[in-house]
């Protein structure tokens, strides 16, 4: 039978339960045979004040809405990608207060007033150091978790501005990419570093 759920008041999806499913959550396999009652997930509607990009907005929603949610739905940026979900897979990666954050699983309500970037606000023109690197050695392919991929690297680089490849391997481990460019990711990174090295020895 259909179940309508309620999210956020803005999105609505159709789910179809049968006599009895598969229905996977963190995870964990649950069955079940019958609509499981699923109101009450998100709490009232509030202001919250958030500071994206170096601009200031205020947006009525949830505090426990996915930070993911309101920066694609609402302020329509649409570099962060949805993936897994549950913070596994990195296309969603964000910089909250410097520090890359998975927005899947980030509530918005914890980031208010904290500075967030996104790659559409990591540099005005693209030409950021990790930005140049990518497109000089060609490292997207399908590109869809390459935003992701990009601010884990940015992180990096602003906490190990001469990274090890082990450093590297540590950082971006929690970033898939099912092109498999993982070296050339690698590789970026150090030419990054390396550009990051020259202009602070000007």
């Amino acid at each position: 039978m259909p179940l309508s759920i309620q999210i956020a008041d803005r999105h609505r999806f159709q789910v179809e339960f049968r006599s009895a499913g598969l229905i996977h959550y963190d995870l964990k396999p649950v069955l079940v045979s019958d609509p499981l009652p699923l109101t009450g997930l998100w709490s009232e509607q509030m202001p919250i004040k958030l500071n994206v990009n170096n601009v200031a907005a205020t947006i009525d929603v949830p505090p426990d809405t996915p930070l993911l949610w309101v920066l694609r739905d609402i302020l329509n940026l649409k570099g962060p990608k949805y993936g897994c979900g549950i913070g596994l897979c990195g296309a969603c990666t964000v910089l909250v207060g410097g520090h890359a954050v998975r927005s899947c699983m980030t509530h918005v309500g914890s980031v208010a007033d904290q500075p967030i970037t996104t790659i559409e606000g990591l540099s005005p023109d693209g030409l950021h150091p990790v930005q140049v690197a990518w497109e000089a050695l060609d490292v997207p392919q399908c590109g869809y978790c390459q935003a992701g991929q990009i601010m884990s690297a940015t992180a990096l680089l602003e906490r190990t501005p001469q990274p090890t490849d082990a450093d590297i391997d540590a950082a971006m481990s929690g970033n898939l990419c099912r092109c498999g460019t993982y070296t050339r990711i690698r590789q970026a990174i150090h030419k990054a570093a390396e550009a990051g090295a020259a202009a602070r020895a000007k």
